[in-house]
């Protein structure tokens, strides 16, 4: 299942999305979007995860985290 982890801090970096999420399953994939002049983080990533059963259940954990800025969709 492959989840767009949209308003995330423009300092977070994507081992720090990684270790998020696999705290939760196993993580196939990340991907942070950086700016492609200044290197900087765009907001936004990409996270895979195999199990879509783990991708709910870190969705749900997430949500109930007001110091995670983020909104989930599903691709």
């Amino acid at each position: 299942m492959k989840l767009l982890v949209r308003n995330l801090a423009r300092t977070t970096t994507e081992h720090e999305v990684r270790v998020l999420f696999t705290e939760h399953g196993t993580v196939k994939a990340c991907n942070l979007v950086l700016d492609q002049e200044t290197g900087q983080s765009k907001g936004f990533a990409f996270v895979e995860m195999p199990n879509p059963e783990e991708a709910q259940q870190a969705i749900k954990a997430f949500m109930n985290l007001r110091s995670l800025r983020a909104r989930f969709e599903l691709r």
